[in-house]
């Protein structure tokens, strides 16, 4: 390639770009949330899993909607699948934000795998909380859906280790090398729980390429959210926590950085420590 009166090797051009910085070559996916998207470069990198993580009531699901909703506007091959709500649970919370996902299941661009409801002759049930259930339920529905980039929720992943915790990683390894090959974005939640805000069973996080840790807390008698972005590869994220708000008709929204640390919404130190040396102890017993 030549530059004026200079020979330019465009291989070292190239290299230069992906070693010396972040590769511009990256496609980002929009996480639908205008907001978010502003503090991960554009969104996150396309083919990423996402963690969502953090206690019950935080908007994890929420911000999961977005997701979906962003994809069916985009053309993507969407699927949500829900263990702890019901099909029509999801449809309905998306409909408060103006977004009609029962539509887009009409018009085949978008498929609810319900493993929380059984219904007789429903091809898009989980029979029981089984990860190889889930993976064929998932290639399926990819399928079904045909060729293109997907985007999938798994809300939650948690669900499928509640009975052996210390399996978390094994487990959550296994779903992230099966679907990569499926041309998938995924968010895949997991619940902390209410009493520690600690993960019930850690595996997840350590194989996502992204961490969205999602925080709440009661002042004053008022409920707080936030969001922290703990991890994105590839992506010269935004390191404070954010203020976010779930608006009515709209979804979810970050409103500002706050001023309080992430240990300020934590269990006391100490009492952390005894709950982790108790989970340890307890996963050490496990076969």
């Amino acid at each position: 390639m030549r530059i004026g009166r200079r020979e330019v090797n465009y291989k070292y051009v190239l290299k230069l770009c992906i070693f010396g910085g972040f590769d511009l070559r990256i496609e980002r996916i929009s996480t639908g949330i205008p907001s978010l998207d502003n503090l991960l470069q554009g969104g996150v990198p396309r083919g990423f899993l996402v963690a969502l993580v953090g206690e019950p009531g935080t908007g994890k699901t929420i911000a999961s909607i977005h997701f979906i909703a962003e994809g069916i506007k985009e053309g993507d091959k969407c699927i949500y699948c829900t263990t702890e709500e019901s099909r029509e649970s999801i449809i309905a919370a998306a409909s408060l934000f103006g977004f009609n996902f029962e539509k887009a299941v009409d018009e085949n661009q978008l498929i609810i795998i319900d493993a929380l409801l059984k219904r007789k002759d429903d091809p898009w049930v989980l029979k029981s909380l089984d990860t190889q259930e889930l993976l064929q339920k998932v290639i399926d529905a990819k399928k079904e859906l045909g060729y293109g980039h997907g985007r999938l929720v798994i809300d939650s992943l948690s669900a499928f280790w509640l009975h052996a915790p210390a399996m978390a990683r094994r487990e959550s390894y296994i779903i992230k090398k099966v679907l990569h090959p499926w041309n998938f974005t995924t968010y895949a939640v997991s619940e902390y729980a209410i009493t520690t805000g600690e993960a019930f069973g850690f595996g997840l996080e350590h194989i996502g390429d992204a961490i969205f840790r999602f925080r709440k807390y009661v002042r004053g008698g008022v409920l707080r959210r936030f969001l922290l972005i703990e991890k994105c590869r590839l992506t010269a994220h935004d390191l404070r926590m954010w203020e976010i708000e779930i608006v009515d008709g709209v979804g979810m929204i970050l409103k500002s950085p706050t001023e309080y640390r992430a240990e300020d919404v934590r269990l006391p130190k100490q009492v952390m420590d005894r709950v982790l040396k108790a989970k340890e102890k307890k996963e050490m017993e496990l076969p």
